[in-house]
């Protein structure tokens, strides 16, 4: 485990590196204090909880959203939330330093949630 990033749901390294590229697993919307609380409601609310477990690990590893290459973002209703999501996430980035990113609609995630988002980044 990375710093004070949540708990992992599965057998999982929150990161690995190679060759100064840093692979972020997938984060869910828990709460590092207490693993056992239910997922905060809504997709904003997630998407939130998400960007925020990412900084830990991020942070962790000596990084920020300002080396992040690519992001991949896991929706279950994706229709209905990919807006918000949106929105949610880009207040986590440099404007002028957007990654680039896959968005895919999938019928389900751990622990019911809503979003899931793992991360490629760079080191300088």
């Amino acid at each position: 485990m990375i710093g004070n990033a949540p708990q992992p749901v599965a057998p999982f390294s929150h990161a690995v590196e190679a060759d100064g590229w840093i692979c972020v697993t997938g984060q869910m919307p828990t709460f590092p204090d207490d693993p056992q609380a239910p997922l905060p409601e809504g997709i904003a609310a997630q998407t939130t909880r998400v960007m925020e477990n990412l900084k830990l690990v991020l942070a962790g590893v000596g990084l920020g959203f300002e080396h992040i290459v690519f992001a991949r973002v896991y929706l279950t209703e994706f229709k209905r939330d990919y807006q918000e999501m949106n929105q949610t996430y880009l207040s986590f980035f440099p404007p002028d330093k957007l990654p680039g990113r896959t968005c895919i609609g999938v019928t389900g995630l751990a622990l019911d949630a809503l979003v899931e988002i793992d991360l490629v980044a760079k080191r300088p």
